[in-house]
């Protein structure tokens, strides 16, 4: 037998001992086009195990779900969101005037950044970070200081604006001006939530903070069911077309409700007559400042300020009612002394 036949079982065996493997892989060395192609097999087969790991899982939330909430409408995918939008804010609301001064500085700063966002899409150059600074600055400071502390943060405001613009020579007037209206408009108009909230003391402040915001929430309501029924007169047609003059009376109904209620409150000695005026003024506020969101929204290009809402846009869409409300609504009831707010 000669040596090459000897050899020949031993490769064999070494064959055999590993069964379903080619004799010829352990003839030769394998290629560097082999190793990679045996790499890239290797990672697609692992792609596909987290794909399939992946597609279980989602199949098994699937099976959970039931068949109506798998496929969400538009309308569900609103009604999800506003929900939980809604009751964080309740929530936040009653639970004290700290949990209310966290919640309207986080809202301010997340809308001023939306804002400057848009602006920059309408050849503007804001300042955002003193913007969205200051418009967090502004509960803040109320929370603290009362109405002094606002003066304060608008004051320095102003005067680091100045600073900026002197010495940041891209900066234009106009430049100025936008990034003032927007730490302003989101933070300074919504601290006016804020004081509503302090005026009474404890669980008080918190339901008559609640009831202004759901007096923003049914002027919302009211004005979309009775508008997208009966709504045949537009209000605005170039800045929002789909507002109507019948939502608009209907929205103000359902603010004077809520404004009626706050008679009930302890503490807020308001006749029923002031009451329902001043519902109809906020309604008016509220409407004013959509459609002020709107004409800003049309004029950069944008017809959602932001994506953080689902089925809803931006943040600063869902707020454009409150901020004017917020402010009104603090003049009216602290300047009226219906509510005993001191200073």
């Amino acid at each position: 037998m000669t040596g090459s036949e000897r050899k020949q079982p031993e490769r064999n065996g070494r064959a055999e001992g590993r069964p379903g493997v080619p004799p010829a892989l352990f003839d030769a060395p394998l290629s560097l086009e082999d190793d990679q192609r045996a790499a890239a097999e290797r990672k697609a087969a692992a792609a596909d195990a987290d794909e399939k790991g992946r597609r279980s899982v989602k199949e098994v939330v699937l099976d959970k779900t039931p068949k109506r909430l798998r496929n969400p409408s538009n309308i569900q995918v609103r009604f999800r969101t506003g929900f939980v939008y809604v009751a964080a804010s309740v929530l936040l609301t009653l639970a004290s005037d700290v949990t209310t001064m966290i919640m309207v500085a986080v809202l301010a700063g997340i809308c001023a950044n939306e804002f400057y966002y848009m602006l920059r899409s309408d050849a503007k150059l804001p300042n955002e970070l003193l913007g969205v600074i200051a418009a967090v600055a502004y509960p803040v400071s109320v929370f603290f200081a009362g109405m002094n502390g606002a003066l304060v943060v608008t004051v320095a405001f102003l005067m680091a604006l100045l600073i900026w613009y002197v010495f940041w020579m891209r900066a234009r007037v106009s430049d100025v001006g936008v990034s003032f209206l927007g730490g302003a408009y989101c933070g300074m108009l919504l601290s006016g939530l804020l004081i509503v909230r302090m005026a009474l003391p404890d669980l008080w402040g918190g339901v008559l903070a609640v009831l202004v915001q759901l007096s923003v929430w049914a002027n919302d309501a009211f004005a979309y069911l009775i508008g997208s029924r009966f709504g045949k007169h537009k209000l605005a047609p170039r800045t929002s077309p789909k507002k109507s003059w019948e939502g608009l009376i209907a929205g103000l109904v359902g603010s004077m409700i809520m404004w009626g209620l706050m008679t009930l409150i302890p503490g807020v000695e308001m006749p029923m007559p002031f009451a329902l005026l001043f519902g109809v003024v906020c309604g008016l506020s509220g409407v004013l400042g959509d459609l002020a969101e709107s004409r800003i929204k049309r004029n950069s290009g944008f017809k959602d300020s932001g994506t953080i809402m689902p089925g809803h846009g931006g943040l600063l869409d869902r707020c454009d009612s409150l901020f004017l409300v917020s402010a009104t609504s603090a003049i009216l009831l602290v300047g009226s002394q219906f509510v005993p707010y001191a200073f």
